[in-house]
């Protein structure tokens, strides 16, 4: 994929989407800044896979919420891996509820880490993108933030302004060869979903007749950090076998 000596940032990347999308990147031939919050164990793991694999990691702690974080997180990136060619904002939590019972609080911390920290990272990662006149910025996104879903108002309305600031972060970035594009998954089987306990369920209704798996969301995101993706920005990719086609 033509990622050899790129420097990644991947926000969230201890378990899940994040793990699978460092280790890819990796594997395309990326050097890998591997974000956690809370899992360091895990993010130690992903760590230790990239460099297997011959690449160089930096393990770095940071809530995305914190402006002060995210600039040290950056900077530190840069820093111990030598730049930042692609930033992968995946980092995203989950405070479900129908919207007459939902928490502000539960409110704030869904918009304020899906939404808010990818604003936060992008425009820390962006200065050093636009002075090198090259970066990718790809955006996880979710496929409720084009179907709606009850239960979700605060993750819905996160993921739909994710779609928003990749489009107008496209446009104010292209004069310096920066490319900015959001993947939006589907139902992925990740610890977060298992607890639903819904796998089955949903899976009766995608067309490709499974649920999707991080890799399959890994790979999109390769495709759009690669050379082969130079020419596509703004634009929002649904990994999700085919079911927003039939909600």
């Amino acid at each position: 994929m033509g990622l050899t000596e790129r420097v990644a940032l991947v926000t969230g990347a201890s378990r899940g989407i994040g793990r699978a999308v460092a280790e890819a990147l990796a594997r395309a031939g990326a050097h890998v800044a591997v974000n956690y919050r809370s899992d360091a164990t895990g993010a130690a793991e992903v760590a230790a896979t990239v460099e297997s694999l011959g690449r160089r990691s930096l393990v770095v702690q940071a809530d995305v919420a914190d402006p002060a974080a995210v600039q040290a997180m950056v900077d530190g990136t840069v820093e111990a891996l030598g730049g930042i060619d692609i930033l992968v904002n995946n980092a995203g939590v989950i405070r479900d509820g129908l919207l007459v019972r939902m928490r502000p609080e539960d409110w704030d911390r869904v918009i304020a880490i899906d939404l808010t920290g990818a604003y936060l990272c992008a425009r820390a990662a962006a200065r050093h993108m636009l002075r090198k006149r090259f970066g990718r910025i790809i955006n996880v996104s979710s496929v409720v933030a084009v179907t709606g879903n009850p239960g979700q108002a605060n993750y819905c309305a996160a993921k739909a302004g994710l779609l928003g600031l990749t489009k107008a972060l496209a446009l104010e970035l292209a004069s310096r060869q920066v490319t900015v594009n959001a993947v939006a998954p589907g139902f992925i089987d990740t610890e977060m979903t298992a607890a639903l306990g819904l796998a089955g369920q949903v899976a009766a209704r995608v067309p490709l007749g499974r649920v999707g798996t991080p890799e399959d969301v890994a790979q999109a995101i390769v495709f759009l950090a690669s050379p082969g993706a130079e020419y596509i920005t703004g634009q929002t990719l649904l990994v999700d076998g085919g079911l927003s086609l039939g909600l």
